[in-house]
């Protein structure tokens, strides 16, 4: 009998971009840490320190990115030489018309929208956006492959809110809550058991 093997996801989420801390919808756009962001980024590199990881992939943005190189430097000066895979199915949810929007705005102007994010999360769609089940159909697959490719030790992933909390749902098993919970980032991270791959 075939015993499950495990790999444990280093799940991070981003520093702060200057949309996180307006409470914008950023979705797919390609933004840098704030200040703010950056400091964030820097202590949360410096809090992992202690986690030896085997690999470090990221979300395309910049916000990602700049993250994730924190990260590997924090594992470079622990003595580990751990590089960064950009991954480009990783992307964030695209927002479609409604990149920038205030969260708030969409809250008050478009309440049946809003209540559908809530409640039935894998079948909200912004308009001209990506669906959230879409969106988890495309990052499922390239979740399978990374596992696969470093069983038995500690991956990171470095990807933005919502995506991440897609992410989130698909390694843990959970039922996706609600996209208004994760629409910003300020640099967190959850570990996660998972037997995907």
């Amino acid at each position: 009998m075939r015993t499950a093997t495990l790999t444990n996801v280093l799940l991070v989420r981003p520093g702060a971009t200057e949309f996180d801390e307006q409470g914008r919808m950023k979705g797919s756009l390609d933004m840098p840490l704030s200040d703010r962001g950056e400091a964030q980024a820097e202590h949360l590199a410096k809090e992992l320190s202690g986690v030896e990881v085997k690999a470090i992939f990221s979300s395309p943005c910049e916000s990602a990115r700049e993250t994730a190189r924190r990260l590997a430097r924090q594992q470079h000066l622990a003595g580990r030489d751990v590089k960064v895979k950009v991954i480009d199915a990783l992307r964030n949810i695209d927002h479609g018309l409604w990149h920038g929007k205030l969260i708030d705005e969409v809250r008050r102007n478009h309440p049946r929208f809003y209540r559908q994010g809530e409640d039935f999360p894998e079948a909200f769609c912004p308009p001209g956006g990506e669906p959230v089940g879409d969106a988890k159909a495309r990052v499922g697959k390239a979740l399978r492959k990374c596992v696969k490719r470093a069983r038995e030790g500690v991956i990171a992933m470095v990807i933005p809110d919502p995506m991440a909390t897609v992410v989130e749902s698909i390694l843990s098993g959970d039922e996706l809550k609600s996209v208004w919970d994760s629409e910003t980032d300020s640099a967190s991270w959850s570990m996660i058991e998972t037997e995907l791959g």
